[in-house]
């Protein structure tokens, strides 16, 4: 009973990171977007620095959510393995342990990828305030100047072809969150049709049997295929050079 407790704390907490996780992700990807949507209005002085400190805020309080709940999760674990070297489970340890790899799998994963969305966040932030700085020390350029020789001219086109190039980088990265927010929502799918079928198997072992004697007849029919089709490759490149 304590074990089955155990593991509904860590599926409950799994849920919530998963949840976390994915709008850390969309976090970083409107980060970019909408930095990139106010490029272009250059009259507003107090907006951007607004969205970007409540942006700044949302990412900080979301990192120390995430590490709250990842360390609740590792807890969590902690206690299903004193569980499973507790006296007088041994009879079900096998099982045990393969439930409490699998938790702490799915820790490792969400553990890799909070790391890798704070990383990507931290640099497009970084990026995004380096463009700022070099927008900002060409108005200041364009101001003093007064005038529009070839050299601002110049300076004007490659910061053009900057900002389509980080426009080309936002829509790369844009492309790379949704894909990478399909795959995980894919791989929580996966995972849980696999724990229902390990369940199962568990549970019921004519199950598994069944499975595996579907499994041996569908090997065996691959094998009598094979070798029909190539008997049949022989016979005929025989007719065919006779």
């Amino acid at each position: 009973l304590m074990f089955v407790n155990l593991r509904k704390q860590a599926r409950q907490l799994e849920n919530e990171l998963d949840l976390k996780l994915v709008s850390f992700s969309k976090l970083c990807t409107s980060y970019s977007s909408s930095r990139d949507g106010r490029r272009g209005d250059s009259n507003s002085d107090t907006t951007p620095l607004l969205n970007n400190s409540t942006q700044d805020r949302m990412f900080e309080t979301m990192s120390v959510e995430i590490e709250q709940l990842l360390a609740k999760l590792t807890g969590v674990n902690d206690k299903m393995a004193e569980y499973t070297s507790t006296p007088g489970v041994t009879s079900l340890n096998a099982a045990l342990m393969h439930t409490l790899q699998r938790h702490r799998d799915i820790l490792q994963d969400y553990t890799h990828e909070s790391h890798k969305t704070k990383a990507n966040f931290l640099a497009i932030r970084e990026r995004e305030d380096l463009l700022g700085s070099v927008r900002k020390d060409i108005e200041t350029y364009k101001s003093g100047s007064g005038v529009n020789n070839r050299r601002t001219e110049l300076f004007l086109k490659e910061h053009e072809h900057l900002r389509n190039s980080d426009r080309l980088m936002d829509d790369t990265i844009s492309i790379a969150m949704a894909t990478k927010e399909n795959m995980t929502s894919q791989r929580g799918l996966l995972k849980s049709i696999h724990s229902r079928v390990n369940t199962l198997a568990n549970r019921f072992p004519a199950i598994n049997n069944l499975i595996q004697r579907i499994n041996l007849r569908k090997r065996r029919d691959s094998l009598i295929l094979g070798a029909v089709i190539g008997v049949c490759t022989i016979l005929l490149l025989l007719y065919a050079f006779h």
